[in-house]
């Protein structure tokens, strides 16, 4: 199974990478965490007709601004949308006129380009729960090839977190923050909060993702954040842009 980081900034796109987007090509799936700027880039992976599972976390805008280019791709298998219970108006409204060019619904509702797109609402549980960021976010927990994957979105450190990431093989977490704030309302995190998260948490691999574009403006910032998590949670990555990682 290889996982696709296409996109790693947080908040806006800039030199260091795009805005989030994962891929992961497992041997009878392709899933998707979120859908920033990064989304552009997933035919360049996609080749094969498996099917293709796409998760989004909250509808920020560096999340889901990928959404206005669906009608780049031509996936014969289509692409199923999962989101929170009671969240399909966000996404109709954002993939409407105004703001994109429009999806035409056909006689079942289903939204459809030249990609056929399915959409799902879910309830909270196991694989899916609610966590803290400024308005709502989701994190999901996916099961792959034997592996477990978690994926935070936005969030600070909350107990619904640990819940979802417990003994996963796999937690790719945001790191938004250098230092947080002690009263950080907007509920991100930085790589020693992620860091001792991932070691209460049992996990087996931590990636850290979502860095803020204000904050982290090169690479060697990320690189620092790598290594001050390192000294707490020693199997710890900063993903890039490009990054493929393998499980």
């Amino acid at each position: 199974m290889k996982i696709y980081f296409l996109g790693t900034n947080g908040w806006y796109s800039s030199p260091t990478g795009d805005t989030p987007c994962i891929l992961i090509d497992s041997k009878d799936h392709y899933v998707i965490f979120d859908a920033g700027n990064g989304l552009y880039k997933i035919d360049k992976y996609v080749k094969e007709d498996k099917p293709i599972s796409l998760f989004l976390t909250h509808f920020h805008i560096d999340h889901i601004l990928g959404l206005h280019i669906l009608n780049k791709f031509n996936f014969k298998q289509g692409i199923d949308i999962y989101f929170a219970k009671d969240r399909r108006k966000d996404f109709e409204i954002f993939v409407n006129p105004p703001y994109t060019i429009g999806i035409t619904k056909n006689k079942k509702n289903i939204l459809s380009l030249k990609t056929e797109i399915r959409l799902h609402e879910l309830e909270e549980g196991e694989s899916m729960k609610k966590l803290f960021h400024g308005f709502t976010n989701h994190g999901f927990r996916i099961e792959l090839d034997g592996k477990s994957i978690v994926y935070s979105g936005d969030t600070k450190i909350v107990p619904a977190g640990l819940l979802l990431a417990k003994n996963a093989d796999l937690l790719i977490h945001e790191c938004s923050n250098i230092i947080s704030p002690a009263n950080d309302e907007w509920g991100h995190t930085d790589p020693i909060q992620t860091a001792q998260f991932a070691k209460d948490a049992n996990v087996k691999k931590l990636v850290l993702t979502h860095f803020g574009a204000h904050l982290y403006k090169t690479l060697e910032k990320r690189k620092e954040a790598e290594k001050i998590a390192q000294k707490i949670f020693p199997n710890t990555i900063a993903a890039t842009d490009e990054l493929i990682l393998e499980i």
